[in-house]
């Protein structure tokens, strides 16, 4: 259970940053053309990846599965940067859901191995197989999903039942499809789906390879879809741009508000020392493919590019302009520089966790409960993301923000609770 780490803070409006070098309405311009640019590049790379997998469909075969696998690790990049943008905006955190839920039941979509069980007591549809039955009931009505279509997985399937854990769309509905479960626990290896699962004929294993494609299909449609409408709030004229720009005090305040929720309940919680904790790799981010050394990473570059208001695109250009950092400064340097420093140190573990990875030592071997180096890499990033997270709180202070509320995680604030 998440529980809301309230700050109140003394101290004046934002008003007077009026007065900084940086005006406050010059930093949330660049904020907004920073997710944009991230969103607009999550999107390239969703249509990159459905051409990786009409690929696939089309010609089955080992290279072209690889390829696919490929599309979607590189998709990850621009999206991971984009949580940032998260808690803050309404916009995105009501919308994000549809596109990086996880942890998924992934029963309802496809076969699962038959250590998976069935149906739970928490989901009557865990097991359901959408992709080997065509006709099923689902909260007491008949369903016809003889065509597997974006709105079928939208409107119907995903969180089926007002249950979380039914996600049928985003990333990681895509991702069981591409990998498979991963059946290694602690571990080395990743899913290990074979590309026959896409093959016709009698090459098809597991049978019903044409539906399986056909949600492959229109769940990276759907992906395509789901990131169109959000990289037009943040255009000219978009939402969620309109609504960060209309108002400084809000938008400064769901800036570090974006910060600090995910540095602290959602990324340095949730996401990593819970699965410490339970070393259960069954909590990785993404764990059909193992990349969640890379999810962690670059959701930890999203929160700097946040605050040094700067974005490398994926063509290698550069988004950049008046940044937080410059208004923090310009109240107390000290701050500023502490921040950074944080920010940077930050990096620093995130990157020892993905080099290391990279080295063949994957994030799940470092979740096993006798891996006590594997868990000092971990546990090293979760304790500079808490202390990055009091910088930010610092920040908040010297910017006279009065109210601001971060995410919390049993994980951090209650650990005995994550064992009740």
């Amino acid at each position: 259970m998440k529980h809301a780490l309230l700050l109140t803070l003394a101290g004046t409006a934002l008003s007077p940053l009026a007065a900084y070098a940086a005006s406050p309405q010059e930093v949330l311009t660049t904020y907004a053309d920073i997710a944009e640019a991230t969103y607009g590049d999550s999107l390239q790379a969703a249509r990159n990846l459905r051409g990786h997998v009409e690929a696939l469909i089309a010609t089955p075969s080992p290279q072209t599965l690889q390829a696919a696998r490929a599309a979607w690790i590189a998709a990850r990049v621009p999206y991971q940067q984009s949580e940032v943008f998260r808690f803050g905006n309404p916009i995105v955190d009501e919308w994000e859901g549809k596109v990086n839920a996880w942890p998924l039941d992934e029963g309802l979509i496809d076969y699962v191995d038959a250590s998976y069980g069935g149906v739970s007591d928490e989901n009557d549809y865990a097991a359901l197989n959408v992709i080997a039955n065509p006709t099923f009931t689902l909260s007491g009505k008949e369903i016809d999903a003889g065509e597997i279509t974006p709105e079928l997985i939208a409107q119907v399937l995903h969180e089926a039942d007002e249950v979380e854990s039914n996600v049928a769309s985003g990333y990681h509905a895509i991702e069981f499809l591409l990998w498979g479960q991963d059946l290694n626990g602690t571990e080395h290896g990743a899913g290990a789906r074979p590309w026959t699962d896409y093959a016709s004929g009698e090459t098809c294993s597991n049978g019903n390879c044409d539906r399986r494609g056909d949600y492959l299909l229109a769940a990276t449609d759907l992906l395509i879809t789901d990131l169109e409408y959000m990289s037009a709030q943040w255009a000219e004229g978009g939402a969620a741009r309109a609504q960060v720009l209309e108002d400084e005090t809000a938008g400064i305040s769901a800036m570090l508000t974006g910060m600090g929720s995910l540095s602290y309940g959602e990324q340095a919680g949730e996401r990593m020392k819970l699965g410490v904790m339970l070393n259960d790799p069954e909590e990785e981010h993404d764990c059909f493919s193992d990349n969640t050394h890379n999810s962690h990473y670059y959701d930890g570059l999203g929160m700097r590019n946040v605050y040094l208001g700067e974005y490398v695109r994926i063509d290698g250009s550069v988004v950049t302009g008046a940044s937080l950092s410059d208004l923090v400064a310009e109240a107390d340097s000290a701050v500023d520089d502490a921040l950074r420093r944080d920010l940077d140190h930050t990096m620093l573990k995130l990157g020892q966790i993905k080099s290391t990875a990279e080295a063949g030592l994957s994030y799940d071997q470092m979740l096993a409960r006798d891996n006590a180096a594997g868990e000092a890499l971990i546990m090293g990033a979760v304790d500079a993301l808490v202390a990055q997270t009091r910088s930010i709180e610092r920040a908040v202070t010297a910017l006279g923000a009065q109210e601001i509320g971060f995410e919390g995680s049993d994980s951090l604030d209650n650990p005995d609770a994550v064992f009740q």
